[in-house]
């Protein structure tokens, strides 16, 4: 496979990485044990060497099943391949976050011994919502990991966008992170500019959700009912029309050549940003990563523009609530232009208080993410 270089890590990473959250959280339905092993298999037999995984992804009973899968998946393949993990949320504990000294040395070292490794090639603080999260001790614990050889490298794993996006930026600044993990896809282009900016820093950029949580996959059409429980449950039927639709129009225009399915396209299209390192694949099966790993070969999207989203996102599952309240509101897109939007740490943008999403090229369209309940509400967390 085609690799690139992970910023300043040097890191070499495979255009595409796996990520495990499927195989343990079932927020996508059920994966058996059999098929998330065939899964890890196909991906190395394809080349592919990144592999992404954290504690949250396991249930109410036990912490990172998926990081347990993966190792016992990649066997001797496990000192092979490059693995990244997260800390500062437990699937045990309703993913509270606790991004403190103590839990990061748990929490690396709980990995660890699920993995059957003896260190992390990146770890990223997992959804802080703010500064608010952090900390301060937290840090001087990363340095004494990473000189104990249990961790190379520190990320950021970005949720609550417009909420977090500022922290990411001095962090990057600060020379604190070393990578940053964003959703980025045909459907949310909304950490454009963040990724621009940061690769331009030396941060690796680690590009996630690439599918939309499934909706750039093909399989979902306006007739389509999610299982209770799923992520996509949370969208009502007129906004699951209108993103099959949306999906529809890419697929017309992007679906060409050597490009066979809208997931090829819509991973292809994420690749052709050359400040994007590597794409991550939440696939659940070998058909459904092959469709990933066939873009890297795929010709790049020719220079046209996608058709622009119409009609808006009605958000029916609140990313906050209560005391840290959250709802997309209208986007002022077109009153923005392209000026660049730089927050604050924890800074709740003006442009997204309440109502409802416009479908613009260069927006957030809608919360995405494990549904968490914590101290503070309830949470989607990617």
């Amino acid at each position: 496979m085609n690799t690139r270089t992970l910023g300043r890590t040097g890191l070499d990473c495979t255009e595409i990485g796996l990520g495990t959250w499927a195989l343990a959280a079932q927020i996508y339905g059920d994966v058996s044990a059999s098929d998330a092993h065939r899964t890890v298999r196909a991906a190395v037999e394809a080349g592919i060497n990144v592999f992404d995984t954290a504690p949250l992804y396991g249930d109410t009973k036990r912490n990172g099943i998926a990081e347990t899968v993966l190792g016992e998946a990649l066997g001797a393949d496990r000192d092979r391949v490059l693995i990244f993990s997260k800390f500062g949320r437990y699937s045990t504990d309703g993913a509270a976050p606790n991004f403190h000294a103590a839990r990061a040395r748990e929490s690396v070292e709980g990995s660890l011994m699920r993995l059957g490794r003896d260190h992390l090639d990146l770890v990223f603080f997992h959804s802080p919502f703010g500064a608010h999260d952090i900390h301060d001790d937290v840090w001087a614990e990363l340095d004494r990991l990473r000189a104990e050889g249990k961790v190379r490298y520190v990320g950021h794993s970005i949720s609550m966008f417009q909420d977090t996006e500022g922290m990411a930026r001095q962090w990057a600044e600060e020379r604190r992170i070393d990578a940053i993990q964003v959703v980025y896809s045909l459907m949310n282009r909304e950490a454009a500019s963040l990724i621009a900016d940061l690769a331009g820093q030396g941060v690796g950029i680690v590009a996630r959700e690439c599918l939309a949580n499934g909706f750039l996959s093909g399989a979902i059409t306006a007739d389509t009912v999610f299982p209770e429980g799923t992520l996509n449950a949370r969208y009502p039927r007129e906004e699951v029309a209108e993103r099959a639709a949306y999906a529809d129009a890419l697929k017309g225009l992007l679906v060409r050549g050597d490009v066979t399915t809208l997931p090829q396209a819509a991973f292809r299209w994420v690749l052709d940003n050359p400040h994007v390192t590597l794409a991550l694949s939440g696939a659940k099966t070998e058909a459904e990563l092959m469709d990933a790993v066939n873009a890297t070969h795929a010709a790049p999207t020719p220079p046209t523009s996608t058709p622009r989203p119409t009609g808006s996102i009605r958000a029916t599952s609140r990313q906050r609530e209560g005391a840290n309240h959250y709802t997309p509101s209208p986007c002022r897109c077109e009153e923005r232009g392209t000026a660049k939007r730089r927050g604050n740490p924890g800074r709740r943008s003006p442009d997204h208080s309440n109502g409802s999403v416009p479908l613009q090229p260069d927006c957030h369209v809608g919360p995405a993410g494990l549904l968490a309940m914590t101290s503070e509400g309830a949470a989607w967390l990617p």
